[in-house]
């Protein structure tokens, strides 16, 4: 499964009073983000937490046994038809966890995560689906 899901989206605007919240000038997405936390949520994921990151939003996941949540971007020069890209934090694999002394494999609640949020997004009919990408799209 990609990593990330790119999207476009007139439900995601930037919002008002979002600069002042920005870390860096042009980092948004905080409507993809809150969407998101309150979409999970509705489906029994626990978010604890929304807020600004110097690359974009961070929508944080809680109750794993490693820390894992959702990285939201949006392009500031998008215009009419905003494009957004949203990402897990980690991609699946094996990690080692210092609290537990042990490896853990983190693939099947990452997938599970990232399936969530493209049933959420697909099932919407205001958000096209671009593409399911591990690049990076909205570089310039």
């Amino acid at each position: 499964m990609s990593a990330g899901i790119h999207i476009r989206s007139t439900r995601f605007p930037v919002l008002p009073g979002e600069d002042a919240e920005n870390v860096n000038d042009g980092t948004y997405g905080k409507a993809l983000a809150t969407y998101l936390s309150s979409s999970l949520t509705e489906r029994g994921w626990n978010v604890p937490l929304v807020c600004a990151e110097d690359w974009g939003w961070w929508v944080e996941i809680g109750g794993q046994p490693f820390g894992l949540g959702l990285c939201c971007y949006g392009a500031s020069d998008a215009g009419d038809r905003p494009e957004l890209y949203v990402k897990a934090s980690r991609s699946g694999g094996r990690i080692w966890s210092w609290r537990q002394f042990r490896t853990i494999d983190t693939t099947a609640r990452v997938e599970e995560l990232l399936a969530a949020v493209q049933a959420i997004l697909a099932a919407d009919p205001d958000i096209e689906i671009i593409a399911l990408t591990d690049h990076f799209p909205l570089e310039g």
